[in-house]
């Protein structure tokens, strides 16, 4: 079976850990041993076993990953599936051409309890399945594709593209939190998505032109 990473600009996928490429092979080796008890869930695989597993996909990433064994992070049974970057609405960017998007300034730590880069302009969009910043931006924060886990993501019109998931954590209203991060090859947008969304409670003040985190 071809590779995820090979699905990405050369440059990128020949940095891709080859202990990670190691440990997809061998995943899709006993896929079909792994549908009984773990179809629909999502796990991470390395070492020729499932090192973590559960329903939320950032939980699960995040437990992985921790292992420093350059898991293999699927939803069993849906792994061709895209992380959806879906777009909805609000009021409060009124500069965007359509309607005003809720724009927030975030603290993205690459590495928990240290600092981090400070982005503006991250659009709060409950309609993508994680988040999202563009090449440029990850490499801001010194992420590297060799720490990147090979994926795809998928846009509102069906499309897919090519994706490198990173371990992160955004630090907002004095909490830092998990992120799955998505690096974007194509577009320039920042997308903060319900892998993070999930656990704030939000108040969006349309008229106000306001978003309140933790009201």
């Amino acid at each position: 079976m071809r590779s995820l990473a090979d699905a990405l600009p050369p440059e990128i996928a020949q940095q891709i850990d080859p202990d990670w490429r190691k440990n997809e092979a061998a995943y899709w080796a006993v896929r079909d041993q792994l549908l009984g008890q773990y179809q629909g869930r999502w796990i991470g695989f390395a070492d020729g076993a499932v090192i973590a597993s559960g329903t939320s996909p950032v939980a699960v990433f995040h437990a992985a990953e921790a292992t420093g064994r350059n898991p293999f992070v699927t939803c069993v049974g849906r792994e061709d599936e895209p992380v959806r970057m879906r777009r909805v609405s609000f009021a409060h960017d009124g500069s965007y051409p359509g309607e005003p998007l809720p724009i927030l300034t975030l603290e993205f730590p690459p590495v928990s309890r240290a600092p981090g880069v400070t982005l503006d302009r991250v659009i709060a969009d409950t309609g993508a399945d994680a988040s999202a910043l563009p090449w440029a931006d990850c490499q801001r924060l010194q992420l590297t594709a060799a720490r990147g886990r090979p994926g795809w993501m998928g846009g509102v019109a069906g499309g897919t593209a090519p994706t490198l998931h990173f371990r992160v954590w955004v630090y907002l209203d004095g909490q830092e939190r998990p992120c799955r991060l998505q690096a974007d090859f194509v577009g320039n947008e920042r997308i903060l998505g319900r892998d993070v969304l999930n656990r704030l409670e939000m108040l969006f003040r349309g008229p106000g032109g306001e978003v309140v985190v933790n009201p």
